[in-house]
């Protein structure tokens, strides 16, 4: 398999981030109520292949050391539906952010960005890193627009 270049991706946290602006009708949700099926269809809808099936990736999410239920997010409709979902550790890394195709470019991405931002915030962390493909100009341009910076 080929190894896909990255960049590293820091975001400082003092000052600390403003509220999130979610899209109408959408917001965030506890990972505990919401079937993580649903979840697991955004994530490979947005990635896929990349994704191990969901039994496992539950599992795997679930017992890793830095996993915390409150710092994976899933943002949903009114009626339920899961349209994006952010996964982050506790040491203050946002390992995946997932949208719906249906519902890219209309600010979901950005709330649940900003969301996982102000919950590590609040955790008084001094900053957040992800790792983005070098490839992936729409990402890069959200995290830039965000504040971040090459770590």
């Amino acid at each position: 398999m080929a190894v896909v270049p990255h960049l590293r991706l820091r975001k400082y946290l003092i000052p600390a981030p403003a509220a999130p602006i979610w899209p109408a009708g959408i917001g965030p949700a506890a990972f505990d109520s919401i079937d993580p099926h649903r979840i697991h269809a955004v994530l490979e809808e947005a990635s896929p292949g990349s994704v191990a099936p969901s039994a496992d990736w539950l599992g795997n999410l679930t017992a890793d050391a830095e996993y915390d239920s409150a710092l994976c997010v899933p943002a949903v409709t009114a009626d339920g539906s899961v349209v994006g979902f952010v996964q982050c550790w506790t040491p203050g890394f946002i390992k995946d952010l997932a949208v719906a195709k249906a519902h890219r470019g209309k600010g979901v991405g950005a709330a649940l960005m900003t969301h996982a931002l102000g919950l590590f915030s609040a955790r008084g962390l001094p900053h957040v890193d992800l790792k983005v493909e070098t490839a992936e100009w729409p990402a890069r341009r959200l995290y830039a627009r965000l504040g971040f910076v090459e770590a």
